[in-house]
């Protein structure tokens, strides 16, 4: 006998579909060379290795098309698995590229679809791009502002200094070219000079964050000293190791010796 589901309106709702948007790293490809294209992902990635870990991925194939190179999405697609990254979309592709693409269940966007939160590239690199949020306002030449908390899940990536005036929350992702000032509660993880400035530093006014790093170089949570834990700090590089600094013992033991 058979039972017809809409005839039961004391059946619990299994499921529902909203609309949302989500921030995701696009991958440009400028050249056909997969030899290059995987060396070149890789030192990329050493750069910031925790906030690529198994991040989603788009292809973006506009450039390699403008150029008539003729690219295996296969191929690709094993180089960027190998690396630790999911492709979860293809846009700007020809045919072809497609094709192969529905084939390896990867979708197929439209070069003006909202399903992929995206601002106009800039620089025309081999380089996976994190964008920021949709509600977020990036410039390029500038520090970029955050007023608003980052929340668990939002990944934010700025190509000068990072500067929040809100707090960071646990399962947030916040990178930065530069600086990171973050005038509240660090948690979360939080990765400053991701291109190699070795230069760059991190200020939070209470460092609780699950992992912090400059330039490549990194501590876990777990890492963190009980001394500069719920403190306000900055964090800089040193010889290879990150120096964390308690900045208001800092300060007192500096009146002292001025005294």
């Amino acid at each position: 006998m058979s039972i017809d589901s809409q005839k039961m309106p004391n059946s619990p709702l299994a499921l529902e579909f909203k609309s949302s948007t989500f921030s995701v790293p696009v991958l440009v490809l400028c050249s056909e060379d997969l030899v290059v294209i995987e060396q070149q992902l890789k030192e990329k990635i050493s750069l910031a290795p925790e906030f690529f870990r198994n991040s989603p991925l788009v292809l973006d194939m506009q450039e390699i098309n403008k150029h008539g190179y003729d690219i295996d999405i296969a191929a690709l697609t094993d180089i960027i698995h190998k690396a630790g990254l999911l492709p979860i979309g293809i846009r700007g592709g020809n045919i072809q590229q497609n094709k192969q693409a529905l084939e390896l269940l990867i979708p197929v966007y439209s070069i003006h679809s909202s399903s992929v939160s995206t601002e106009t590239q800039k620089q025309k690199t081999i380089t996976p791009t994190p964008e920021p949020t949709a509600d977020i306002d990036t410039d390029v030449t500038t520090s970029t502002l955050i007023t608003q908390p980052i929340r668990s899940g939002q990944r934010i990536y700025a190509t000068g200094d990072l500067v929040i005036l809100a707090q960071v929350s646990a399962g947030a992702e916040i990178m930065s070219e530069g600086n990171i000032h973050v005038y509240n509660t660090l948690r979360g993880r939080a990765l400053a000079g991701v291109q190699g400035n070795t230069e760059a530093r991190i200020f939070c006014f209470d460092l609780q964050a699950e992992l912090i790093s400059i330039a490549g170089n990194y501590k876990v949570s777990e890492d963190l000293d009980e001394t500069v834990r719920n403190k306000p700090v900055q964090i800089y590089l040193q010889d290879q190791a990150l120096i964390i600094k308690d900045i208001v013992q800092h300060h007192k033991n500096h009146s002292r010796n001025i005294r």
